[in-house]
Parts: C-alpha cells; structure tokens; sequence
C-alpha cells in the first residue's frame, strides 16, 4: 500500500496526465508512547476496507523517525496499540443499531 496518492485529470482525447501528488492521510491513529498504528482506509467494490501499519517512533539526533522493527520491551505495548486499532476498525464498520424509543416515565 502507497501513502501516495495521484489526481489525475483528462485532456483532450480522454488521455489521462498526473495532475498533483497528495500524501494520503490515515483516517484515525492510535498511540501509546512510542509506539503508533495508523489505520488506512481503502475503498473498494465492497465498501470501504480498513488496514493498519504499525511503528515505532526514535529520535536520531533532533530528527524524529520510524521503525517497524520492536525490541522486547516495545510487543506488549504494540499488542495494546494493535488491540486498539481493531477495537476501533470493529466499531467503525458495525451495522448502527437503532436507538430504543423514549418512554415517557421517570
């Protein structure tokens, strides 16, 4: 899966061109210290299909980086950050229940 993503525009002759590169965005994140999952939506024939990526944020100097790599010390927060991720994909994509109807006693 890409982060990127094309607009591509029509011209004359039904002929396609690259008209501006967007960086998708994750449509939500979960983070607990240093570790992070984003969560990507992805349409599709079906309805929209959700993927996580997970990371681990490091400083290197000043400069803030990403590794998908995870010492010992980092799998039991990950697995709570992945538990997480599929909470929230799980009730994004249930059925909505209807609400009960109010009754009128106190």
């Amino acid at each position: 899966m890409t982060p990127w993503k094309v607009n591509q525009q029509p011209t004359k002759g039904g002929i396609t061109v690259p008209k501006k590169v967007e960086k998708q965005k994750p449509v939500h994140e979960i983070r607990m210290g240093r570790i992070k999952a984003a969560i990507w939506a992805n349409p599709s024939e079906k309805g929209v299909r959700y993927n996580a990526t997970i990371s681990r944020l490091y400083k290197d100097g000043e400069t803030w980086k990403n590794s998908s790599s995870f010492g010992r010390d980092d799998l039991l927060l990950a697995s709570k950050v992945l538990d997480r991720a599929h909470s929230w994909i799980l009730a994004t994509t249930a059925p909505k229940q209807p609400q009960p109807a109010a009754t009128g006693t106190k």
